[in-house]
């Protein structure tokens, strides 16, 4: 199949975003696909994702808008040019220094709540019901794609979860509890060094006890999207495309 998908950059709501597609000119989406990036990522660090899920799964060419927001804090000063963040991490962690990962699950981070009017306001800014919106990303982004889904106002079409974890489980758990046919994938690598195998655990078990359907695809490997991922999400996709 050759997809030839626009790549363009715009503002939406209060971010910078890049969105791809492959409709015809002036076509109004069936879906459109928000996928957050990862913390000392560059904004444009997802959108290779647009073209490979096409081609896994040609379905998602006809129907499908990605939008993909750089998030709001550079990280320049820290001597990552071009990296972004959604909100930040301690120097010490940075640094290799170990976290309490039971603590750090249930508490919300500084600058995550700034980082979800941001994301929120690109949700809005979609002009598309939000039946038809699935918010997803990697890492960092997926604990914001995850804040974000279980606050709006009604249930979004899914969630796509890449690497992610729980935090903010405080304010989590009573809020997935409302959320039970939100339809969720999750992949995490066994190895990963970054975000603890046991940490996406951790939240799948959050979202599976709430009654959450969720989709879960653990793999030997690192902090990384592999391409068995990306079939699993492809497919996943194509169900929320469909599945009216």
């Amino acid at each position: 199949m050759s997809l030839r998908p626009r790549h363009v950059r715009t503002k939406l709501g209060e971010l910078d975003c890049h969105v791809v597609d492959a409709l015809p000119e002036g076509a109004t989406p069936e879906l459109v696909v928000l996928l957050s990036h990862g913390f000392g990522a560059p904004g444009t660090d997802l959108v290779a994702l647009a073209p490979e899920l096409m081609m896994a799964a040609p379905r998602l060419a006809q129907g499908v808008r990605f939008v993909f927001p750089e998030a709001l804090l550079s990280l320049d000063a820290l001597g990552m040019p071009g990296g972004r963040a959604w909100f930040e991490i301690p120097m010490a962690i940075l640094m290799g220094q170990g976290r309490d990962w039971p603590q750090y699950s249930q508490a919300v981070p500084p600058g995550m709540p700034a980082a979800r009017r941001a994301l929120m306001s690109v949700v809005a800014a979609l002009q598309v019901p939000l039946n038809r919106v699935v918010l997803g990303g990697f890492s960092q982004g997926a604990m914001m794609s995850t804040d974000v889904a279980l606050r709006l106002e009604e249930c979004p079409a899914g969630l796509c979860l890449l690497s992610g974890a729980m935090v903010a489980g405080k304010e989590w758990e009573p809020k997935v509890r409302g959320r039970p046919s939100l339809p969720v994938f999750q992949g995490h690598g066994r190895q990963d060094p970054v975000l603890p195998f046991q940490e996406g655990e951790r939240l799948r078990d959050l979202l599976t006890g709430a009654g959450l359907p969720v989709e879960f695809l653990p793999f030997d490997g690192g902090h990384t999207i592999i391409t068995e991922e990306l079939e699993q999400l492809a497919a996943f996709l194509v169900k929320r495309l469909d599945g009216r």
